[in-house]
């Protein structure tokens, strides 16, 4: 199997994708059942969840799927096809699945026990078979607030509006977040259910007070410099991830199909890790993000850390959620290790977990480079943008001194004590830091690169 790829493929027209596209996988007779030739599996996903490209946008525009389909095909006489269906959350996704009009589908944590709840519950069970992308500490999700809120850390957020959309892996941190920080987040504060999009232009308009959520609404914002990061998901210190689920029915009709979805996924998490920036502007075009934000969770010091391995200690955090969404009237309980299942993986792909990412670095990319440089401290980052020029810089990323969550340069909190400069994302961070160090205090950003020029 060749993952050397040279360039990406250009994204196939939807309208190509799309014949035959009531007749998944699950439907009658489209699967090859009754004497059918052509099967079309149907594929859910969300191009702007960006932690999910692997199994969505990425491999879609790689067409992996589909070669891997074409081989099966010539093997087996049956044509296949892929329908591809965007959704901009998970919920979507479960209740086309449990309709049996989508065959796979990938979403966040807390979706995933929805949708296997659902499954149980309407008699059309689902499987979790693979992981996309992970954070060991939550830092995938992240409150913001507006610039210059006078919010400066959750507790300010008790009786302010917040939105969220309830479910979702956001709303869970922003739930556990609360209640370590005593604000009863049934009570103490005004939540609105809304979708992603709908909540940033609550935020920017001002019609809410803050904003929890999941990739890649807080980096997009504060890109835009429509928001300042409040709440660092990483400070749970709770892994939270992302994963493909799968019809049962149709794992079990046609699991070399699921075998191939598998072998096609972990390709483009080669490519990926191998040409993070190419991806990561291959991502940025078909979606219409900024390249430069999908860099700061995709990349290759990036918040999210690409891995289709079911890794023990994703699983023991799904288990975990499950008492929040049980709290929150979503679900009444979730079997995890029925849910979870590991086989097709372990089958589709030889030695499928890569090494554990290690401490992220400080990363610069630089305008017209189609590479990126990283550095051992913040302090080089800062002196090799300095000796660039700010205006040849394209994004500085830099980790939070304690969550080790990447955030822009431009936008972190920095903080001096005569050791060199430290980032944190947000403000409460930075004055926790300087708060425990004598000395220490916080800078702005054109000052800390002064300091290391």
């Amino acid at each position: 199997m060749n993952t050397n790829v040279t360039r990406l493929r250009p994204l196939l027209p939807l309208a190509l994708l799309l014949p035959l596209a009531t007749a998944c996988g699950g439907a009658s007779g489209a699967d090859g059942e009754g004497g059918a030739k052509t099967v079309t599996v149907t594929v859910g996903y969300q191009s702007k969840t960006i932690n999910t490209v692997t199994a969505g946008t990425l491999l879609r525009s790689l067409g992996y799927f589909e070669e891997e389909l074409a081989a099966r095909g010539k093997r087996d006489g049956v044509s296949y096809r892929v329908a591809w269906q965007d959704y901009a959350t998970g919920a979507p996704i479960t209740a086309q699945m449990t309709a049996g009009k989508i065959d796979i589908g990938s979403m966040g944590d807390f979706p995933l026990l929805i949708n296997a709840a659902r499954g149980v519950q309407l008699k059309e069970r689902t499987r979790l078979v693979s992981v996309t992308g992970y954070n060991p500490r939550g830092g995938l999700n992240t409150v913001v607030t507006a610039p210059g809120s006078p919010l400066r850390s959750l507790a300010d957020l008790r009786g302010k509006k917040v939105s969220t959309s309830i479910g979702s892996a956001a709303d869970g941190t922003l739930v556990r977040a609360l209640q370590r920080a005593g604000i009863d987040p049934n009570k103490d504060v005004e939540k609105l259910n809304q979708q992603p999009s709908v909540g940033a232009s609550a935020l920017t308009s001002g019609n809410v007070d803050a904003l929890s959520q999941f990739v890649a609404w807080p980096g997009l914002l504060a890109f835009q410099g429509k928001a300042t990061a409040l709440y660092d998901g990483a400070e749970l210190d709770l892994p939270t991830f992302h994963g493909v689920t799968v019809r049962e029915g149709f794992a079990s009709r046609r699991p070399g199909v699921l075998d191939d979805f598998l072998r096609a996924q972990r390709r483009a998490t080669d490519e990926l890790r191998s040409r993070p920036v190419a991806a990561a502007e291959s991502v940025a075009k078909e979606t219409g993000l900024p390249a430069e934000v999908v860099y700061l969770y995709n990349g290759a010091q990036g918040i999210a850390t690409f891995d289709p391995a079911l890794r023990p200690e994703l699983i023991a955090a799904l288990k975990d959620d499950v008492s929040v969404l049980k709290a929150a009237g979503l679900v009444k309980d979730v079997d995890v290790d029925a849910f979870v299942d590991p086989a097709p993986l372990n089958r589709a792909v030889k030695d499928p977990a890569y090494p554990k990412a290690g401490a992220a670095r400080s990363e610069l990319w630089l305008k017209g480079q189609a590479a990126t440089r990283s550095f051992a401290t913040p302090g080089e980052l800062l002196k090799a943008v300095g000796a660039a020029g700010e205006d040849k810089v394209r994004a500085a990323y830099v980790p939070d001194a304690v969550t080790g969550t990447l955030w822009f340069a431009d936008r972190a909190v920095w903080v001096t004590d005569g050791s060199g400069p430290r980032a944190f994302v947000t403000r409460s961070g930075a004055e926790r830091y300087v708060s425990g160090h004598a000395g220490a205090r916080i800078v702005g950003y054109a000052d800390a690169l002064k300091a290391a020029s």
